[in-house]
């Protein structure tokens, strides 16, 4: 436990100096190559967790330190090791005493007496610091308060819910390649394999527990992919046909794509602006068997790219916050300020002008966030239609989304979804 614990101890507190955690987990995990795949796993939840948790175990180590750590180190081992106490199933005298033994693996040993006694503090008072946290919406809740107070504002109703629903692990959810099999059937096949689902979509599944991807019957060979419920709807309510001629303008790293050229024989071109993101994009469609155009390019200057031959269909994706995966991504909510929203919301707007030049009339264009702000999305196309004469905003069959909007729950991630026809 303790190299797992040192593991993620790095990764906290790069994440809280501004790094972002897949990059900086896969750094750490490439510069310790004798790693076991359960100290992977279980440096990765630590951090994960500790970062799911941080406004709860910040106000927590806030009231057991007399003045605020100089060391962001021992500060995220301590943060780690109350994540442990807290949320695993460790028994609390060996988190302590690997806790301990970590200041010395982090050349910390310093702070060996300093770790020992705010842990076996925290063991002492933990009904009582849980209580003192929780008096606080940061601490309650474990997002920042600008964004706790812009979802209060933007979601009466249901804020509390949705930021509860952002702290619990996400959902693994299958895409069946229709043009392989179907969801029925490969929801037989998994039941053979003792893998137990249920059929969340048209070719949805999701799982009742999460499996590595290589356990999954058929996946190298291109039977089914992994991608969230609610990011399946994207493919689907572009209502593509044979022979139409598509762009997919933010591809990167694949996933509507491919399930775009699964439902029908499309002319596809994958654009994005991320040379090294593209190769992902190939490496699914390898193993899919799907072709396409794919193309580097920036989505608001077409100029460069486009050949001047109109889309009957265009996905644009959009850069966004991406608040509406944060339980995915913990990392975000403590990344993000709150004045990267406009900052998201003009990048938006951008692209979605530049795109609409390259769409056919009659021609559809969905766009698509995964956030849940208001400034991105019903906000962002209420200005659209507001510049664009020759756009209509249409009806979506989404029954559970609220004007385009679905917000995180038990089936699905977060995401936003407005359809515009060119007329």
């Amino acid at each position: 436990m303790i190299e797992s614990q040192c593991l993620a101890s790095a990764a906290v507190s790069r994440v809280l100096a501004g790094h972002n955690l897949n990059q900086v987990l896969n750094s750490l995990f490439s510069r310790n190559t004798t790693l076991t795949p359960q100290q992977r796993a279980a440096a990765q939840d630590m951090s994960y967790g500790t970062l799911r948790f941080y406004g709860q175990l910040r106000a927590i180590l806030d009231r057991l330190v007399e003045k605020p750590l100089s060391d962001d180190t021992v500060r995220a081992l301590l943060l780690v090791a109350l994540y442990q106490l807290i949320y695993s199933r460790a028994a609390s005298h060996a988190v302590v005493d690997h806790a301990v033994k970590s200041t010395a693996a982090l050349k910390k040993a310093w702070a060996k007496g300093l770790v020992n006694a705010v842990l076996r503090n925290f063991l002492r008072n933990q009904p009582a610091l849980l209580e003192q946290a929780a008096a606080s919406d940061e601490g309650r809740y474990s997002h920042p308060q600008w964004w706790i107070d812009k979802l209060r504002r933007q979601y009466p109703d249901n804020w509390a819910a949705l930021l509860e629903a952002n702290n619990q692990h996400p959902p693994m959810t299958l895409r069946v390649n229709r043009r392989a099999t179907s969801a029925e059937a490969y929801l037989a096949l998994l039941v053979q394999q003792g893998m137990d689902g249920r059929k969340v979509g048209e070719d949805a599944i999701l799982l009742d527990q999460p499996v590595a991807v290589d356990k999954l019957p058929g996946f190298a060979d291109g039977v089914v992919s992994v991608q969230d419920a609610g990011a399946q709807w994207a493919a689907l309510l572009l209502d593509v046909a044979d022979d139409m001629r598509v762009l997919d303008a933010c591809a990167a790293p694949g996933g509507k794509a491919a399930h775009l050229l699964e439902l029908a024989k499309v002319d596809l071109t994958a654009l994005d602006n991320d040379a090294e993101r593209l190769k992902k994009i190939e490496q699914n469609f390898r193993r899919l068997k799907l072709e396409a155009r794919i193309v580097t390019g920036d989505a608001a200057k077409p100029e460069d790219w486009w050949d001047g031959k109109p889309f009957q269909r265009i996905l644009a994706d959009v850069p966004c916050s991406a608040s509406g995966v944060v339980r995915r991504h913990p990392d975000i909510k403590w990344l993000r300020r709150e004045t990267d929203i406009a900052s998201f919301a003009a990048q938006q707007a951008e692209i979605l002008d530049a795109l609409w030049r390259t769409l056919d009339r009659g021609g559809k264009l969905l766009y698509a966030t995964c956030s849940v702000f208001a400034e991105e999305n019903q906000g962002q196309i209420a200005c659209f239609l507001a510049r664009h004469d020759d756009a209509r905003c249409l009806p979506l069959p989404l029954p559970e989304a609220e004007n385009g909007q679905l917000i995180p729950n038990q089936q699905h991630d977060g995401f936003y979804y407005g359809l515009l026809y060119k007329s």
